[in-house]
């Protein structure tokens, strides 16, 4: 397996992934594959930030980094939050998903951004050295349960003074 850039031609099997993924999910599908879609367009997308795990040439995994802003009276931080991570339901379980977000780390690491949030399964992304945001005093533009929105520090003082909501691009319709 391989966890590589993007390509157009992988546009539409990932947006199957997403769905069936998504719809597979606890929580259900709620148009991550359309959220992927516009965020695309935004003007601060880069391509070196959204990866798929192809297998032999079928996707099986997909992850998406975009900008946030950490804002509050006083300033305005940009870091990332990951939306979506999505694995096929069958390849589940296999590490897929750790390595997209390993993979991902590093190369918003190594562009140096200082941080990336996270909407989702505390279980799942604690394990990977996400915190809770609100021990940061940062916090969702948006009501969410505490254990869910989470951040990762991708430098030593990644988080040092930064503080307030998170303000996600126009396409999350936030």
């Amino acid at each position: 397996m391989q966890i590589r850039t993007v390509r157009k031609e992988d546009y539409a099997a990932i947006s199957n992934l997403i769905m069936t993924a998504f719809s597979k999910s606890p929580s259900g599908y709620s148009n991550e594959a359309e959220l992927v879609e516009k965020l695309r367009l935004a003007p601060t997308y880069r391509k070196s930030f959204e990866v798929v795990a192809d297998q032999m040439g079928q996707i099986v995994g997909h992850g998406l980094l975009n900008e946030v802003k950490v804002k509050n009276a006083s300033q305005s931080t940009t870091g990332l939050c990951l939306a979506p991570l999505s694995v096929a339901p069958a390849k589940q379980k296999q590490g897929i998903g750790q390595q997209i977000l390993a993979e991902l780390e590093q190369r918003a690491k190594k562009a140096g951004y200082p941080f990336i949030s996270v909407l989702g399964w505390p279980d799942y992304y604690s394990k990977f050295g996400y915190q809770r945001a609100s021990l940061f005093k940062i916090k969702p533009p948006f009501p969410a349960p505490d254990d869910t929105f989470m951040i990762k520090a991708l430098t030593p003082n990644g988080l040092k003074g930064v503080n307030g909501t998170v303000q996600y691009l126009p396409a999350f319709g936030i």
